[in-house]
């Protein structure tokens, strides 16, 4: 299966696998409106994608009051699912990583990270400077959209959370966590706050959950650059 073609002449299995993959875990019936498909032929794709072992069937959390019945099952990327996407990754990077780490030890592979999410923090600045008034958590996402990792941001009790439905380095962060403590830090860094890193891709999870706390009378991201 072929998933470098774009959207409108993709097969429908692939749609199906790539909605998935940029909008996170969704149900069938969610996954038949946003495609404009049957939920007959939604579930149809689904089965051949799990016996692929493409997709995986995943009964949702619940937040807050769980109403009557069983929550519809959601369906997620497998790792292989996701290994049909382009990754930007090779071996070449996590060879050239154990070599860093065995040379200059764990903190040299620490301050390559950091020096990783200075493209992060540049995408940053150029939406806060062309839009002063967006909200920092909001410029976050479209910034680490820009750089592949499908990310929103959602409102949730404590404050809002950021998901990424994708991590073009999920192997490389798998043995290589430091890629993802560089970004938590530059999360916090950009939205003046402490942040909590809930969930990664690169070690097994679904989508890369951070909790971003409401803090009180937060202050646009243009105001967050000029007070650094």
């Amino acid at each position: 299966m072929e998933f470098e073609r774009t959207l409108g002449d993709a097969p429908t299995r692939e749609r199906v696998a790539r909605s998935i993959l940029e909008l996170g875990p969704s149900t069938a019936a969610v996954l038949a409106e946003r495609l404009d498909l049957t939920p007959a032929a939604v579930r149809r794709h689904l089965d051949h994608l799990i016996e692929e072992g493409a997709v995986e069937p995943r009964t949702p959390r619940v937040y807050g009051h769980r109403g009557r019945g069983r929550p519809a099952k959601v369906f997620a990327l497998t790792e292989a699912g996701r290994d049909r996407f382009d990754q930007q990754y090779d071996d070449l990077a996590v060879q050239a990583l154990r070599f860093l780490a065995e040379t200059g030890g764990d903190e040299a592979v620490m301050e390559f990270a950091r020096r990783r999410v200075a493209g992060l923090e540049t995408r940053y600045r150029e939406i806060v400077e062309e839009r002063p008034d967006v909200e920092p958590s909001v410029a976050l996402a479209e910034a680490l959209t820009q750089g592949g990792y499908a990310a929103s941001v959602r409102e949730i009790p404590v404050g809002q959370q950021l998901c990424q439905q994708h991590c073009p380095v999920s192997h490389v962060a798998h043995e290589f966590p430091q890629l993802c403590e560089a970004e938590t830090e530059a999360f916090s860094r950009l939205l003046g706050r402490h942040v909590q890193r809930l969930a990664t891709i690169a070690h097994g999870d679904g989508v890369c959950t951070t909790c971003i706390p409401t803090v009180s009378s937060p202050a646009p991201a243009n105001e967050r650059l000029s007070q650094r």
